[in-house]
């Protein structure tokens, strides 16, 4: 199915008018509740049809068009246990080619993908190449690879078959994922299940002189941005990891990078409360953003690249700076503020429209912008 078409170029005066709206609140419970959940991570399907978060060891995907709670799905590792994960999920995130398939990565060192469209997100598509026996780092149940130490972040490569996942020792790891020419048959849904097939490669870079907090591709695939304890911005080639440019902007550790759509710019987000907004033709940074004073831990471009919000609340989620602050990346304005109950912590626009999930207020995950 072919993803809707885009909407007008939003002018930077018109921006409040499109976030007019009350947010559309996805919550898990039927009540209204003034509880904060502690949502840690927030990803879109690539045409935006799905939207997911991760609540503690717990995945839920949620139709944004439906956000009662009995048209979301809620992944689970095994039939009749609550739980996607045995520890807490650090990342997740839908992958860039294929609508349904989901990554995720949590404290119990495991790496897992799902199909979102199936009852319970389909554990057991996904299985470590060839035998497990001779595969090391394969756990006995198909549906997960293990990377050793805790999870701390993944992203996708461009191409959709290719994941880097960071530990909290600092080692990145490359899994190459293909789909199989085997189909798993599921017997819970009855149908036939697509496999994928995992081969990992150690592709950490300055082996024991690098903490690293994030990783995302450039769009063309052929660079990593790395955020570091120390500040520094690496840039890094891909597949050989090797340092082509190190960006000097920040006092302090980096903790979030992101290539705009067009890539044009690249934002990154540090615990100096800044966020710097880098020409990637010059490699100087045009706009130094301060208006926020705490760490800033999440970045998030517009569809068309023309448009930056941040989160920085704390794990705790009550902590921050209030309020869903929206930036022209062009002229580095803040054009507008979602009012909010506490800091947004993990941000994510709409791939294909100006709506912005966020997390961090009370009830849920919620949704400002116009959908249409």
């Amino acid at each position: 199915m072919a993803p809707p078409p885009r909407p007008r170029p939003l002018r930077k005066d018109t921006t409040a008018g499109a976030f007019k709206n009350k947010p559309i609140l996805f919550s898990e419970t039927f009540k209204a509740s003034t509880l904060v959940p502690n949502i840690k991570s927030v990803t879109w399907s690539p045409t935006g049809s799905m939207v997911a978060h991760s609540t503690g060891i717990n995945i839920r995907a949620w139709n944004p068009d439906r956000p009662d709670v009995k048209n979301s799905t809620e992944l689970r590792e095994n039939v009749g246990k609550n739980g996607a994960h045995g520890s807490v999920i650090e990342r997740l995130q839908f992958n860039p080619r294929n609508e349904g398939l989901l990554a995720s990565t949590a404290a119990d060192g495991l790496v897992k993908l799902w199909d979102v469209r199936l009852p319970g997100g389909g554990t057991g598509i996904v299985a470590g190449g060839g035998t497990a026996a001779n595969k090391g780092g394969v756990t006995p149940k198909a549906g997960e690879h293990k990377i050793g130490d805790k999870g701390l972040f993944l992203t996708w490569h461009p191409n959709g078959t290719e994941l880097l996942a960071g530990r909290h020792d600092d080692v990145v790891m490359a899994l190459d994922i293909r789909r199989s020419n085997v189909a798993i048959f599921d017997t819970a849904s009855a149908s036939n299940t697509t496999r994928y097939d995992m081969d990992t490669a150690d592709r950490t870079p300055i082996k024991g002189k690098g903490n690293f907090n994030q990783m995302t591709f450039s769009n063309s695939g052929r660079e990593v941005f790395a955020t570091t304890s120390e500040g520094p911005v690496k840039i890094l080639d891909y597949p050989s990891m090797n340092v082509l440019h190190t960006l000097y902007a920040h006092s302090s550790s980096t903790y979030s990078v992101q290539m705009s759509p067009t890539g044009n710019f690249l934002a990154v987000g540090g615990s100096d409360s800044l966020i710097t907004l880098w020409d990637t033709t010059s490699w100087l940074a045009t706009h130094v953003l301060t208006n926020h004073t705490c760490t800033v831990k999440d970045l998030s471009f517009s569809f068309d690249g023309n448009y930056l919000v941040a989160g920085s609340g704390t794990d705790g989620q009550r902590d921050g700076d209030k309020g869903l602050h929206i930036y022209h990346v062009d002229t580095g304005e803040m054009v507008h503020t979602v009012e909010t109950a506490n800091a947004p912590r993990d941000v994510a626009w709409h791939p294909l429209r100006y709506a912005v999930a966020y997390s961090g207020d009370p009830g849920g995950l919620k949704l400002a912008g116009a959908m249409t």
